[in-house]
Formats: structure tokens, C-alpha cells, sequence
């Protein structure tokens, strides 16, 4: 993990990263969320800073569950610090100055098509701008890659649907679905739920770039202001693009990428010593 500095230097590590909420991290949703649990635990072990993710609905529900489970999905989110995602929720948590975990792209972005790897699905307004800036938040841009080296995808929505009785277990979930957004959200409104057909590859790493802090204290002139709150929407936006771009070019200079090389790392260097990447 990288942090920026406010000099705009990257570090290694989390020094970048604020430590006095409330913090906003607004970033890219890996397929499956698979940065999700890595990022918590980092946090909690080099911070100690509980980061409060907003999640989809549909996972405090019990629609998937089997009847005799009795701890869900539903629970580890929670134990995590995770909530649904909504307003209100986010006006709680920013106002009890904790540090929120946000993905604009939400389910379309997790679940995205093949070919759609690093490809941002953001709506079309700015959803979060002005209530940070009502409690002047920082706003942190963050990046992350690695799923292309995590897993290929070989059947997405489009090849599910056309498969007899899965077809039919996805219009079940679809209709059961709390829709986060309406169409007038654009493309990230497309949130169909299901689980992609993925080929395990031999696991590459996980980069993350969390970018500089953007202060937006005291700046009430976002409030009032919807094109110049759209203005640092597009902002973050590109910062969260420009981090994966970042990210994409370094990783090719890192010599433990493989897990062969790191696996020998460990071997020769003690299993706890942290295995080194490349320098920013």
C-alpha cells in the first residue's frame, strides 16, 4: 500500500492517510470486492483506524442465506464497521467523524462485464461532494489493482443469462434487489447481481495508491454551488483513474510480484518480514 504526502510525494505505507476523521475514501470497486478485506485489516494494524465501508443493501439481506445459517454475510459486514449504503448513513458517519469507505461504482463495478477491468461507472451527479462538505471532511482518492492477476473472468451477466435455470435464478435475485439508484444514475444504475464464472490464475499482488488529501473545510461555497461540486466530483474521479494508471505501469517494475518470488522472499527472509515492491 502507497500513500501521498501533502507534498505530493508517495510514500510507502499509510503516513499519507489522515489520521483525525472525518475521512472520506472514495475509490475503485475490484471485481468482487476482493480489495475490500485487505484494506480493513492494513488499516487496523498500521493505523488503528476502523474504516467504515457503505455496502450494498442486498447484503444485510438473507434472500441467499440458507435457513439454518446462523451467521451471514450480513454479519461479517457489520463486523467490519460496514453499513448500507444511504444518505442517512453517510450523514452519521461523517458527522461522528469516522473514516467512510465510498465506491460510486457500487455493484457495477464489482460485478462488471468482461473487458471492464479498471473501468470507473460512476453516476452522473456528484452524490457525496456536498455532504462532505457540510462536515468537512477530507476527501481521499484512492486506486487499486490486481484482480487481472487475482482471476480471469470466463462468463459474465451477458453468457449467465443465456444458461437454462441459471438464467432463472438471476431474474429470481433481480427481482428481489433493492435498487440503489434509479436510470437517471446512468450506467452504474445497471446493477445486476450475480456471480461471475471465474478461472483462478497463480495470485499476483494487490497495489494500492491512496492519492493526496482533498480539504474541503470551511468551503461552504460547495454547498451552494452544484457546478463547482460536479467540478471536484470529475476531479476524484480522474484522480482515482490516474492512481490505477499509476499503479498499472509500476507494478511491472516490482520484483516480487510473482508469488513464487515473494514465497522464496518469505523463505529465506522470516515468514513475517514484509516483502518489498517496487519504489514510487
Amino acid at each position: 500500500m502507497f500513500s501521498t504526502l501533502g507534498d505530493g510525494k508517495i510514500v510507502k505505507g499509510l503516513a499519507g492517510v489522515p489520521t483525525e476523521g472525518p475521512v472520506l475514501f472514495v475509490g475503485y470497486h475490484m471485481l468482487m470486492g476482493l480489495e475490500l478485506f485487505p484494506l480493513v485489516e492494513r488499516f487496523l494494524s498500521e493505523k488503528n483506524i476502523m474504516v467504515r465501508g457503505l455496502a450494498h443493501p442486498n447484503l444485510f439481506l438473507r434472500t441467499f442465506e440458507s435457513s439454518s445459517s446462523e451467521f451471514f454475510v450480513g454479519d461479517w459486514v457489520k463486523v467490519f464497521g460496514g453499513l448500507p449504503v444511504t444518505a442517512s448513513n453517510l450523514f452519521k458517519l461523517l458527522s461522528e467523524k469516522s473514516h467512510v469507505l465510498l465506491y460510486p461504482g457500487g455493484a457495477r463495478e464489482a460485478l462488471h462485464y468482461k473487458g471492464e477491468e479498471y473501468k470507473l461507472f460512476w453516476p452522473d451527479q456528484p452524490e457525496f461532494v456536498r455532504m462532505a462538505a457540510r462536515f468537512g471532511a477530507k476527501i481521499v482518492p484512492f486506486g487499486v489493482v490486481g484482480e487481472d492477476d487475482i482471476a480471469e473472468m470466463v462468463l459474465d451477466y451477458h453468457d449467465l443469462i443465456k444458461i437454462p435455470v441459471v438464467n432463472d435464478f438471476i431474474r429470481d435475485a433481480s427481482r428481489n434487489t433493492i435498487r440503489v439508484r434509479d436510470k437517471t444514475s446512468g450506467e452504474v444504475a445497471n446493477q445486476e447481481l450475480f456471480i461471475p464464472g471465474l478461472l483462478p490464475k497463480i495470485p499476483g499482488r494487490f497495489y494500492y495508491l491512496f492519492g493526496k488529501p482533498i480539504e474541503i473545510k470551511g468551503r461552504k461555497e460547495f454547498l451552494k454551488d452544484k457546478e463547482l461540486a460536479n467540478q471536484l466530483y470529475l476531479q476524484i474521479k480522474s484522480e482515482v483513474e490516474s492512481n490505477m494508471a499509476f499503479l498499472i505501469k509500476k507494478r511491472e517494475e516490482d520484483p516480487y510480484r510473482s508469488v513464487i518470488d515473494r514465497t522464496l522472499y518469505k523463505a529465506l527472509y522470516a515468514p513475517s518480514h514484509e516483502v518489498p515492491t517496487f519504489e514510487p
